[in-house]
Parts: structure tokens; C-alpha cells; sequence
């Protein structure tokens, strides 16, 4: 699927329940058109997992992810070999070799089982890790490939995916090079818990997704939660606002006011009370000392203004 316009994927976005603004519709409208990757920073649960998500819903397409972590290497994120079907190939011979023993072919000499390396190091031994995938997927159309939290990998890596951003083709020594039919669809995500180096966002395009308004919150809210309550709804959304201009441990994103609002809905309550509240902060909030400073006479007035917002 290709988009004539900004406005068409702004669209599409919509329609897969993504609430995107303007300049997020953009940048990814300019990624596809390029193409060219698609790195976005922001807050964790600002919804930068889900426009990869979203957009190969849009597309059709399989979405590829590849999750980093400290310490993630090229057997995981590229490719490695099955050594268990290596090691049973290799015995296979054997045995064949063992049978065998004693006898003569014709022209009076032994005949030969040994294994060559090439027959232990192909495509059939290969096993395809997300960004080797990737790169050697057939189709129908371009993958989109989702290389999720890389700030958390070490910077080795990084420097490993610099190299294939700049190409976009994969080399195994022992098979050769592979290169896509097309460039795969790429989103990068951070969280910023470290800096990633400017060589590798100068290969991409740059969006920084921000906690959203009240307005944008409130329009994914109801288009994720088409049943809950409008007052309801208003209410979660004032009070999320508030506590994000609090100075806490962590700040609530989009995910943790959909986690929050299901458990509401669970609970079956159509309006926030105090208690209620204090009952599911752990829903909203996931460190013990954001909890504890919303109680008493803080957490009243928080509800109460809520509320008020809601009329």
C-alpha cells in the first residue's frame, strides 16, 4: 500500500486506532517515501512501539522485531548456525563412513564420505535472526522492521547497525551476501536512556514523540476504549495530566492511562473516586514512591479537580 498524501496516512493511522499528530504523520510518510529509517526518542509509553505496529497492520505486511538489551550480539539480532543439525549431519556421515568400512567401489579404492566444510556451512544450516530476516524477505511487499529500545543495547551494536544502514545488505562469510528486493520498512526506538551516536540518526529521519495533550490523550483513550464512559474518560484524562506535571519518579505514559482505564472498566466504575483511585495506583504508577506521595489531602484535591475538569 503507498500514500498519496500525508493527510491518507494520517488517516490510516486513525483507522488502525493510532492517534497521530501532524509532524509523527510526516515524518513517517517521508521513512516510506525515501525510504530511509525512522528514528524515534521520547518517554517510554508514548506509543513509539506502536506506529511500527500500526503501520505493518496499515501495510499488510509481516512485522519483524528485534528487542535490544545489554549485551545483545550478532547470533541474536543477525543469524547463527543450527549446530544441533550440524553435529546430526556430521554424525550421519559417520555412520554412513562406519557402514561402509571394508568394503571397495570398483576401481579398487574406498569409497569417500567425508564432509566438506561447505556442506556443514549453508543456507540449509542458516538460522535467520530478526535483521537477517529482514533483509532476505520475499514478500508480498516490504516487511516492517521494528528495532525496539536500541539504548539499551551496548554501543558494539550500534556500531554493527550503523554499518548495516548505511548498505542495507548482510554478509555471512561462509554463504555470502544478502540483499533485500526492496529496503524493509525501519523504525528505531529509544527511551534516551543513553545518547545514541550521531552517525547513526544522521542515516535517519528524526521524531521525537512527546507525552501527548489533553485533546490527543483523551481521542486515544476513546479510540482504544470505544465503551468507556465520556465522563469517565475526561476524568482519567484530567488526572493523568496533573500527575504529569508532578515531579515523580517516573512519569505515567499513553500505555499506563489504557492499563489504568481497563482496570476502571474491570472494576466496573463509571466515575473516579478517592478510593478507587487509591486502589489502582498500581495500574498508573510502578514505583512505590510516586504511590506514596499521592495520598491524603494531595490525592483528594487531584480527584476533586478531576472531576471538576469532567463537568
Amino acid at each position: 500500500m503507498t500514500f498519496s498524501t500525508i493527510d491518507d496516512l494520517q488517516k490510516a493511522l486513525k483507522q488502525q486506532e493510532y492517534v497521530a499528530e501532524r509532524g509523527l504523520a510526516t515524518a513517517l510518510y517521508l521513512a516510506l517515501k525515501l525510504p530511509k529509517p525512522l528514528f524515534l526518542e521520547g518517554e517510554a509509553g508514548v506509543g513509539k512501539t506502536e506506529v511500527a505496529k500500526t503501520l505493518a497492520r496499515i501495510l499488510g505486511t509481516e512485522l519483524i522485531r528485534l528487542q535490544c538489551y545489554e549485551g545483545l550480539d550478532v547470533s541474536t539480532a543477525v543469524y547463527e548456525w543450527n549446530y544441533a543439525r550440524q553435529m546430526m549431519r556430521i554424525r550421519l556421515a559417520e555412520l554412513g563412513k562406519s557402514e561402509q568400512a571394508g568394503l571397495r567401489a570398483d576401481n579398487g579404492r574406498p569409497p569417500s564420505s567425508e564432509l566438506e566444510e561447505a556442506d556443514l556451512f549453508g543456507p540449509d544450516f542458516l538460522i535467520k535472526r530478526p535483521l537477517l530476516q529482514a533483509v532476505t524477505y520475499q514478500g508480498p511487499g516490504i516487511p516492517v522492521l521494528l528495532i525496539d529500545e536500541l539504548d539499551r543495547a551496548d554501543e558494539e551494536f550500534e556500531a554493527f547497525l550503523l554499518e548495516l544502514l548505511s548498505d542495507f545488505q548482510i554478509t555471512v562469510p561462509e554463504v555470502g551476501t544478502f540483499r533485500p528486493l526492496q529496503p524493509p520498512a525501519v523504525v528505531i526506538t529509544s527511551n534516551r536512556t543513553r545518547e545514541i551516536h550521531d552517525a547513526l540518526k544522521r542515516r535517519c529521519l528524526y521524531h521525537w514523540i512527546e507525552y501527548p495533550t489533553r485533546e490527543k490523550e483523551l481521542a486515544v483513550l476513546e479510540a482504544r476504549m470505544p465503551d468507556v464512559p465520556r465522563r469517565l474518560a475526561l476524568q482519567v484524562v484530567g488526572l493523568v495530566q496533573q500527575l504529569r506535571r508532578m515531579d515523580l519518579y517516573k512519569l505515567p505514559g499513553v500505555a499506563e492511562t489504557l492499563d489504568w482505564t481497563a482496570a476502571l472498566l474491570a472494576l466496573e466504575q463509571q466515575t473516579l473516586s478517592v478510593q478507587v483511585v487509591s486502589d489502582t495506583l498500581g495500574a498508573l504508577l510502578k514505583h512505590q514512591e510516586d504511590i506514596e506521595r499521592l495520598q491524603g489531602s494531595v490525592l483528594e484535591a487531584m480527584v476533586q479537580n478531576a472531576q471538576q475538569q469532567a463537568e
